[in-house]
């Protein structure tokens, strides 16, 4: 598989000697029907990575089984359980599988044939197509309605090729890790409707929360003439409505399913609350139901990215763009994990992986979502205060993995969460960058300021002077986590310079006085060298191999270094030393510096290696390293969107705003348009 992906990129003119090989690549890339669509064909079970739809509460994983979703993943719910003994986001139930009978017998993977899925992003939509015999053509569409963050619709279509009969079932299940299930079905008659719902109430594994998901079928006849519903209690963890109807040869029958799902950390009463939620879609009905669902996916794509001569960068570009769309939503205090709502990976932690990878494409093309993931952070900074006063610090110390409370969630086996503070500061200067783009003082004032006060603070009581005079940041471990506990890392030492620079212009932009300490300690932390001027990655690097980008950061996004002859030095070091085994948001730092020093064909190697052998069957599924398998892997999908904006575009966040810098495009892409930049939603080409 690897010779033949190498091969590929030789014939495409993408390798350079100056890359790493690739250890492992899929030769999985989906051939869409248009330009917003990913279809999926020839699937194979056994080779399969499901595709997500989320409206950034909900994610639905999708299933190679007909009808069926994997999982469904519910944000802000975490409770102890699986991994490292530490808190996971909820696996909840599934309220999106369905069973279909025709003529008696379950139509399952080994009794179709036409199977085929296919994602549009522009409406945030799977639909999965099949036929079963020669007796019915199925169409089934499913969705994570983005103005109902906590419901989900289904729509089927079933065509009679033959007469037959057929009883399809919105089926309620339980998983594993739900306890003390219980299952209800009532109807609720009015002159005019009679609602049919489905539910379960379970409690999480330690028994923090109850979680309770609910689901009534829509039907499209007059009240009265709907199919009888027939309510089947299989066992604890399982049950089923459903409903008989005979079909004549060539008849299309449709009807929908409204779903929604809740527990005790969004409200007090999730039962009722799950209930509630899926009387009001249910009488929605299902054409209300997609016009508003629509309308809010045809704001969120007013920001778009359209690349002219590269299908398959413009497939994966908006690939990137609609998953941080369906990872994240406006007006909430939740974040982004390393995998989103794709599935349970990372346990749905909170790292540096929001600050410094997945926002600043948000910040630049949505900047209220962006605000969303910062206010995360600044209610979760009285757990922060504590984790520095425990730690004999003061101020802020955002943990290493954050859970929905902000403590500090790392597995005890892993030392990064006591010793990789670069991340307190990646969350100053996010709330830097947000005034920057915005300059919304009030935010500033109430957010902002407050925040890189405290940062700030950390930084100050964080540093030793030695003997030389320096103010050193010792015993941490970098953003390459492969060299543990060492001393004045570079990207650490970098990140603390610039958020205590950034503190000292919140507070001059609000007319305060900020503490001259900290500017003093911003130029006494060192960025080490080696002899012949190149950064040194930490005191006792001795040139290993790299997990991912740490000098090179400081060029881009910090800006520390901006000689443009010690970026050159530093990228021709530490370039060849990156792991072929790296995370994908390593070579999207190398591909936007490379096209900022003017090299936009080396900047499109990196750009290509940043997703290109991390695609996973059968929807080309970023997974984290080339050859992985975990679900979608949103942070190297903004490291990618950032090689794109910041490095083709040239879009570059200053304290006057973005502005642009020349960009730069590979004699394959025609033209590069960016729509929906900033507050003011400017649009910018390149060609």
């Amino acid at each position: 598989m690897r010779s033949l992906f190498l091969a590929q990129l030789a014939l495409l003119g993408l390798l350079s000697s100056a890359l790493p090989p690739v250890s492992s690549a899929q030769n999985s890339s989906p051939s869409p029907a248009s330009e917003w669509q990913i279809a999926a064909q020839n699937i194979d079970p056994a080779n399969y990575y499901g595709i997500t739809v989320a409206n950034g509460m909900i994610g639905l994983v999708s299933s190679p089984e007909p009808m069926k979703v994997k999982d469904v993943v519910l944000n802000g719910a975490f409770d102890t359980y699986g991994r490292g003994r530490v808190s996971n986001i909820l696996k909840v139930f599934n309220f999106a599988n369905m069973n279909l009978d025709v003529d008696g017998q379950r139509i399952g993977p080994k009794t179709i044939s036409n199977y085929r899925q296919t994602l549009d992003m522009q409406k945030a939509a799977l639909t999965t197509t099949f036929d079963y015999q020669n007796k019915v053509t199925v169409k089934q569409t499913v969705m994570a309605l983005r103005h109902l963050p906590y419901s989900a619709l289904t729509m089927v279509e079933i065509t009679a090729k033959t007469a037959c009969e057929i009883i399809p079932m919105s089926v309620l299940e339980s998983p594993e890790n739900l306890k003390e299930v219980k299952n209800f079905y009532s109807e609720i008659d009015r002159p005019h409707v009679t609602i049919r719902l489905l539910t379960s109430v379970a409690k999480s594994p330690s028994g923090k929360h109850t979680v309770a998901a609910s689901t009534s079928f829509i039907f499209d006849e007059p009240h009265g003439q709907e199919p009888d519903v027939i309510h089947e209690d299989w066992d604890y963890n399982m049950h089923l409505a459903k409903f008989k109807k005979r079909l004549k040869a060539g008849e299309t029958y449709k009807f929908s399913v409204v779903g929604s799902v809740s527990s005790t950390a969004h409200t007090a009463d999730p039962h009722n609350e799950a209930e509630r939620l899926t009387i009001f879609a249910a009488l929605e009905r299902t054409q209300r139901l997609l016009v508003r669902h629509n309308a809010e996916w045809d704001k969120l794509w007013q920001s778009d990215i359209i690349i002219d001569g590269d299908a398959d960068a413009q497939r994966a570009v908006r690939q990137a763009l609609y998953h941080l769309y369906s990872f994240a939503r406006e007006g909430t205090a939740y974040s982004l994990s390393p995998m989103g709502l794709s599935g349970l990976g990372y346990n749905g932690h909170v790292f540096w992986d929001t600050e410094l990878w997945m926002y600043p494409p948000l910040l630049m093309l949505k900047p209220e979502i962006a605000k969303s993931l910062l206010e995360y952070r600044f209610e979760r900074m009285s757990m922060a205060r504590q984790n520095a006063f425990s730690h004999g610090y003061q101020g802020v110390m955002f943990p290493w993995e954050s859970d929905a409370d902000g403590q500090e969630a790392t597995p005890v086996w892993a030392l990064t969460g006591p010793f990789q503070h670069h991340i307190t500061g990646c969350v100053g200067w996010s709330f830097w960058s947000y005034y920057q783009v915005t300059k919304d003082k009030d935010w500033l004032r109430t957010r902002g300021y407050p925040m890189l006060k405290e940062v700030a603070d950390f930084w100050k009581s964080r540093v030793e002077k030695g003997t030389d005079g320096q103010l050193h940041i010792n015993n941490v471990i970098g953003s390459n986590e492969w060299q543990e506990n060492i001393d004045d890392n570079a990207f650490t030492n970098g990140m603390a310079k610039t958020s205590l620079q950034y503190a000292t212009k919140a507070a001059q932009e609000l007319g305060l006085a900020p503490d001259p300490q900290w500017n003093i300690v911003a130029a006494g932390i060192p960025i080490l060298t080696f002899p012949d001027g190149t950064t040194k990655e930490n005191r006792t690097y001795d040139g290993v191999t790299i997990k991912q980008a740490d000098v090179n950061l400081l060029a881009y996004p910090l800006k520390v270094v901006t000689n443009e002859a010690q970026i050159r030095k530093d990228l021709a070091y530490y370039g060849p030393r990156y792991s072929p085994d790296g995370p994908a948001m390593g070579w999207s730092t190398l591909s936007t510096l490379n096209t900022r020093l003017g090299d936009a064909e080396k900047g499109y190697e990196w750009f290509v290696r940043s997703y290109k052998p991390n695609e996973v069957p059968p929807f080309g599924v970023m997974a984290e390293t080339a050859g992985g398998t975990n679900p979608y892997f949103a942070t190297g999908a903004g490291g990618m969107l950032q090689a794109v904006l910041s490095g083709f575009g040239g879009l570059d966040i200053t304290d006057a705003g973005i502005n642009q810098l020349k960009g730069k495009l590979p004699k394959k892409w025609k033209s590069l348009t960016i729509k929906g930049i900033g507050t003011d939603k400017r649009t910018v080409v390149v060609k």
